[in-house]
């Protein structure tokens, strides 16, 4: 019985082997208990990030197409710069002059209107089409989302300048003020959406 009780103090303490038992009294006939012991093994620990916790990191491929969408996409945003700053030009001529205003401002703002059309509209199939190759991304979603939306905006302002004020604005100066003023307006919106995407779509 003495030896059971030393035991069980012996197990509060620690370890517990054949050197830390008491010898029994000779009188005593209960037999001694002997626990041998070994080193606990070392337990799991499961990091954040790791295989087994958490899995591994996805990883997302974008298709060729992607990049060469992305490409035309971009040489595309490039060339309406220069389209831009010719139908201000030819555009400011017309604000002031309607109908007497030089035949090169003409031609050139019809010009150049059909160039943006068909840029815009270029821009908007790759873009969207972009927008949602890269869905699962999530880097820069925010970004690319708030892109495609103001240049859909934009795409709104130029239609609605082209198609509804163009030829209103021949006939009517407030017209031709709102047609300037929206022209102006979406202009503004693509070049800040675009030099946005420039600096910090990395």
């Amino acid at each position: 019985m003495f030896a059971f009780v030393a035991l069980l103090a012996s197990l509060g303490s620690g370890a517990v082997t054949s050197d830390t038992l008491p010898a029994a009294p000779a009188n005593d006939s209960t037999p001694t208990i002997v626990v041998a012991t070994s080193p606990a093994p070392p337990h799991s620990v499961f990091r954040a990030g790791s295989d087994s916790a958490q899995g591994r990191p996805k990883v997302i491929e974008l298709s060729d197409w992607y990049y060469r969408r992305l490409t035309i996409h971009r040489w595309v945003a490039y060339g309406t710069l220069p389209v831009f700053a010719a139908q201000w030009a030819a555009g400011q001529r017309l604000y002031d002059d309607s109908r007497a205003a030089p035949t090169w401002a003409k031609t050139t703002h019809r010009v150049g209107a059909t160039l943006l059309a068909g840029g815009f509209t270029v821009n908007t199939v790759t873009g969207l089409w972009n927008l949602w190759d890269s869905r699962s991304v999530s880097q820069g979603r925010t970004l690319r989302t708030m892109h495609a939306v103001s240049m859909l905006v934009a795409d709104g302002l130029f239609t609605y300048a082209g198609a509804k004020l163009s030829d209103e604005a021949e006939q009517s100066a407030d017209k031709r003020q709102l047609h300037r003023t929206i022209a102006l307006s979406g202009m503004g919106l693509a070049v800040a959406s675009g030099l946005a995407m420039k600096l910090w779509n990395k």
